[in-house]
């Protein structure tokens, strides 16, 4: 699919590069810094973990209306100066011997909030760029990206942390976010934005705009239910499945990281090879049939033994699954942004985002209590055992949604 985009696609594809190369390069390096730097206890590095995601994304609920009716570069520029200042004030308060774990707590929380407005825009503004199945090549290339920077981040970051100390993948964190702005701003062209009320001030109701739109579309509440779970599910399994391997089986740090390093890869073939499935069989069969897949090789886990045959068990079935991922997730966001219309597009994209964070912070507290109830591997298991109903959400076939042009009647041109 050698679809050419235009360069203004080429600008925002280079800004959400670099920020999540950056993002994976920092890839748990708070909790590395409240260990090692602060030597804060297991309960507080847990509550940097979850509470600074979970603030973030009820903050976030009230970002899509403002987000909405601005024109989306300048919200794009701000985000990036607003994470690029707040993680840069990290390994500045380090230097400085300042540091502490409320800094690490309010910057969670900002970093977050602002990742939430972001998203929001930039997907608004890639369905303003990008039109007809043009958006479905798009997507895929964000999702390729994506997990590209999931297996080269974390051993990148580790190994800038082995050299230069515990803050400089921050830094490069940060800095990533302020070469995000500056792509963003090569941008050429127009912008858009849906008008205000005359009042122009916010109402609650738009709050829940959001809501209002994602459950009242059948085929989008079907994607969005099976998104949280399945989504929530996976996440919720993540830390257990650390203590497993680490703690339990006692696998070495280094073929730990190979267990998810490698599978990552797989999200990248499947990315690339979302738009040619399509293309052959059709969006809806490949989205349902990558779609129970991902839902099926989770459960795969529940026969992890110690040593390489567990290892080797953890690279096939997280491959398997990433690779699914990687065809279905470009469908499900094409899908998603075809069934918004532009004037909603922000407000959607907040509301999933923050709900989609939230299900998961409170997943992963529940299913710590159910290993501690049980065991890790049990509660991995019932995690894989429920992950199989997700798949009943997805939509059937429903009335495809006409494309809208570049412009319509109620969007504001800002140019």
């Amino acid at each position: 699919m050698g679809a050419r985009l235009g360069s203004s696609f080429g600008w925002l594809w280079s800004a959400y590069a670099v920020s999540t190369y950056g993002t994976w390069i920092a890839f748990g390096a708070f909790p590395l810094i409240a260990v090692r730097v602060l030597h804060s206890p297991a309960f507080a590095v847990s509550i940097l973990a979850a509470a600074g995601p979970a603030v973030a994304a009820v903050v976030a609920f009230s970002l899509g209306p403002w987000v909405e009716h601005r024109a989306k570069r300048p919200v794009l520029v701000a985000m990036d100066l607003l994470r690029f200042v707040a993680m840069a004030s990290v390994p500045l308060a380090y230097a400085f011997g300042l540091l502490s774990y409320g800094q690490l707590l309010v910057v969670s929380v900002l970093s977050g909030t602002a990742s939430i407005a972001f998203a929001a825009a930039s997907g608004a503004y890639l369905k303003y760029l990008v039109q007809g199945d043009h958006l479905l090549v798009a997507n895929g290339r964000f999702e390729a990206t994506s997990w590209a920077a999931t297996a080269v981040g974390p051993p990148l970051g580790g190994a800038l942390v082995g050299l230069l100390g515990p803050v400089v993948s921050v830094a490069a964190d940060a800095l990533s976010y302020l070469l995000s702005a500056l792509a963003v701003l090569r941008i050429r062209g127009g912008d858009v934005a849906s008008p205000q009320d005359r009042a122009g001030r916010l109402h609650g109701a738009d709050l829940l705009v959001g809501w209002r739109f994602i459950l009242h579309d059948r085929a989008l509440r079907g994607l969005f239910l099976n998104s949280i779970l399945v989504g929530g599910l996976i996440m919720a399994t993540a830390p257990l499945l650390a203590v497993l391997l680490l703690g339990q089986y006692h696998l070495p740090a280094w073929q730990y990281g190979l267990a998810f390093g490698v599978p990552a890869l797989g999200g990248l073939v499947g990315a690339r090879l979302s738009a040619r499935l399509v293309a052959r069989h059709g969006r809806h069969r490949v989205m349902i049939v990558s779609g129970w897949l991902r839902s099926v090789f989770p459960l795969g886990l529940a026969f992890v033994q110690p040593g390489i045959p567990g290892l080797v068990t953890v690279i096939v079935v997280e491959g398997l699954l990433i690779t699914c991922m990687g065809v279905f997730n470009p469908i499900y966001a094409t899908e998603r942004l075809h069934r918004t219309p532009l004037g909603h597009t922000a407000r959607v994209l907040s509301t999933w985002s923050a709900v989609s964070r939230l299900v998961q912070a409170a997943l992963v507290v529940i299913w710590g209590v159910l290993a501690t109830l049980t065991s890790p591997l049990a509660a991995i298991t019932i995690s894989g055992v429920l992950l199989l109903a997700t798949p009943l959400l997805l939509p059937r076939r429903t009335p495809s949604v006409a494309t809208e042009p570049a412009a319509s009647g109620r969007d504001v041109q800002v140019g």
